[in-house]
């Protein structure tokens, strides 16, 4: 009996040294010191394999890649800027390396609230660290938060988020942009962080209803005051109704721009991926721990991605990150020598690399 007592307290003690340890919140929600650098070590991609994505006309600048996977193939959304507005394009790969556009899935349209602007992320991709990354539907439908304004040129006017749906997630057709805004600047209660505009959106499942609600999303945003950007939180039960939560941003530097979020969940761990920017010396990959999804820990330490190659010389920022078959791909926008693409660094080396 002794010996099996012991053998059961070696198990035990083992599976607690595979995970992140709860124990370790300190008592305002904090994630430990020693937890995040253990992050670090899971997420860091020191591997720059280049510029894996151009737009087909190359005069067009392209950014904020949305990485899922459905029937064995990746999906890359990403949008398109070409002088008038923002428009989402879809793009497919068999290996995360070689990727092939199929075409537009929001266009401009005409006398709308966002007839020039419609910048989209794929809503409800499944969270897990070195999962499946497919994509949930909800009420029969997919789901894809935008950047929405009628006003011509870059990010320019009044952005606010609209939410498009589809019955079909894979083709190169136009998504049902019908809804009207789900948040806007002008909103009755608006926080004092984003009263001047808002900007790229994630919508995320939480099965745990830390917020008491299942939908999340974060979005950064812009104030009168606060000329700066930071991320926020808003709720929803049902996808269309949306309601902000809480009175600050949850990721601020009272500062250039903390921005494009997005959740992977290790463990017992929310890992928040976004870039910064201007706080100090250009743009870069960051990235922040929770356990509820509400309180964050900033990471202090280095950059996960910055400028170091030509391609990438001026910004390396927008990420999306995942783990695949042992290997963390770490995807964003490179701005520098090849213009606005989308690079790719990942925890390895691959025989595969680009140029």
């Amino acid at each position: 009996m002794k010996s099996l007592f012991l053998s059961l307290a070696v198990a035990l003690t083992a599976i607690s040294l595979t995970c992140c340890n709860p124990k370790e919140v300190t008592s305002n929600n904090e994630v430990s010191k020693e937890v995040m650098e253990q992050i670090f070590e899971e997420v860091k991609t020191p591997f720059k394999q280049g510029v894996v994505f151009q737009h087909p006309d190359t005069s067009k600048m392209i950014d904020s890649p949305t990485i899922f996977r459905k029937d064995e193939v990746w999906y890359m959304t990403y949008i398109v800027f070409d002088g008038q507005g923002y428009e989402t394009w879809l793009a497919e790969s068999q290996d995360l390396i070689q990727w092939e556009s199929k075409g537009k899935i929001l266009s401009f349209t005409e006398d709308t609230w966002d007839a020039n602007q419609k910048a989209g992320y794929v809503s409800l991709v499944n969270t897990e660290w070195g999962g499946d990354y497919s994509v949930e539907k909800y009420q029969g439908q997919y789901w894809m938060s935008y950047l929405g304004g009628n006003s011509t040129g870059y990010e320019s006017g009044t952005l606010k988020i609209g939410m498009a749906n589809t019955d079909s997630l894979i083709d190169s057709k136009e998504w049902n942009t019908n809804n009207t805004p789900l948040l806007s600047p002008e909103d009755e209660g608006v926080r004092w962080f984003e009263n001047k505009t808002i900007y790229k959106s994630l919508v995320i499942r939480d099965n745990e209803k830390h917020t008491g609600h299942p939908f999340v999303m974060y979005y950064n945003a812009k104030g009168d005051i606060a000329n700066y950007e930071s991320i926020g939180m808003a709720v929803s039960d049902d996808m269309l109704s949306w309601q902000r939560f809480g009175d600050d941003p949850v990721i601020t530097r009272g500062n250039g721009i903390c921005g494009d979020a997005q959740i992977a969940k290790f463990n017992d761990i929310y890992i928040m991926f976004y870039f910064g920017a201007f706080w100090k010396p250009g743009a870069f990959e960051r990235f922040a721990c929770s356990y509820d999804l509400i309180n964050w820990t900033d990471w202090e330490g280095e950059d996960l991605i910055a400028p170091s190659e030509d391609f990438d010389k001026k910004y390396a920022h927008k990420p999306w990150v995942i783990k695949w078959k042992g290997v963390v791909y770490h995807f964003y926008n490179a701005v520098g020598s090849e213009g606005r693409v989308i690079a790719l660094a990942t925890s390895k080396e691959l025989n595969q690399k680009r140029q």
